[in-house]
């Protein structure tokens, strides 16, 4: 087990920062404890590692570390916990200034692993998410490594690392129907698994860059772009263009209508380049959600077709 303490300058919630890496309430590689600490696995270079985060204070949080991976992942910390990530000049719509100083220990963190972001986000495409998380968690049970060091209590069957590019550009057709996946999304993972370094390369590049070299892939639009962009390449501006709901939750916390695409980017135009960090605290404010119009949508169930 490797130790460290990481202190930063600000404010630091390690559990709002982190927080967007984790897909689901039982996703296998991301945990919260019920005593406050967090933990995390990861696939980098030098291999596998579990993270453990421990706050140690408004500043301070210290980590332990299991795996090859670990002194790489040590390293990376400041940049994973956004030590990068500059609010200076951002000032928030009235509508989130107080959520916008409840939060002030919440980064844009920079995990720097592009498939670990790109897969689930391609899994999220066009169905409930609840659908998503359930594909994710049976995948990454099923094709993953069990994490190095110990488990967490209370998680049934320990925490896992996420498959490597190979083993997601392997996963069976019928995997992905058991999985709940459609051939489309199923398809568009195993394109990107066979072009992972080519992707991988996208976290070191300028973002205007980046972006455009994820979307190259079929089936990876502006839309999934964006969630890998907030996540892998820290991305403070990057707005989920395409989502079912978000343009309606914006208009509604903006401006008090209902809105499109256009109508959203039109009043996230003026905090650029925060405009993803405005969504992130309409979130933490609970104004992101419009009055319901209509029934539920249903969820579509790809195993049983």
């Amino acid at each position: 087990m490797l130790t460290v303490r990481h202190t930063s300058p600000r404010r630091l919630d390690v559990g709002l920062t982190l927080g967007p890496l984790g897909h689901g309430p039982a996703d296998p590689t991301f945990h919260r404890a019920a005593d406050g600490t967090l933990w995390r696995t990861s696939l980098l270079r030098s291999g596998p590692v579990t993270q453990r985060f421990v706050p140690a204070g408004p500043h301070a949080v210290v980590v332990h570390l299991w795996g090859d991976g670990a002194r790489e992942a040590a390293e990376a910390l400041p940049v994973l916990l956004g030590e990068d990530d500059d609010a200076a000049g951002f000032a928030p719509p009235p509508q989130v200034r107080d959520a916008h100083r409840r939060a002030a220990g919440m980064r844009i963190p920079r995990s720097g692993r592009v498939l670990e972001a790109l897969v689930p986000a391609v899994l999220e495409q066009r169905v409930q998410t609840v659908t998503a998380h359930r594909a994710w968690r049976w995948l990454v049970r099923r094709y993953g490594t069990r994490a190095p060091g110990p488990a967490p209590a209370g998680v049934p069957g320990g925490l896992f690392v996420v498959p490597d590019a190979r083993t997601w550009a392997r996963v069976p057709v019928w995997d992905w129907h058991r999985a709940g996946v459609d051939p489309g999304r199923a398809r568009t993972v195993t394109r990107c698994a066979l072009v992972a370094p080519r992707l991988e390369e996208a976290a070191a590049m300028p973002r205007a860059e980046a972006r455009p070299r994820l979307e190259k892939v079929q089936g990876v639009g502006v839309w999934t772009s964006a969630e890998v962009a907030q996540r892998a390449f820290g991305d403070a501006d990057a707005v989920s263009v395409g989502d079912f709901h978000l343009p309606a939750a914006v208009g509604w916390a903006l401006s008090g209508e209902r809105t499109d695409d256009a109508g959203m980017l039109r009043l996230l135009a003026p905090y650029a380049p925060h405009r993803h960090r405005v969504v992130r605290l309409l979130t933490l404010s609970g104004r992101h959600r419009a009055p319901a119009r209509g029934p539920r949508t249903p969820l579509v169930d790809h195993r049983a077709h």
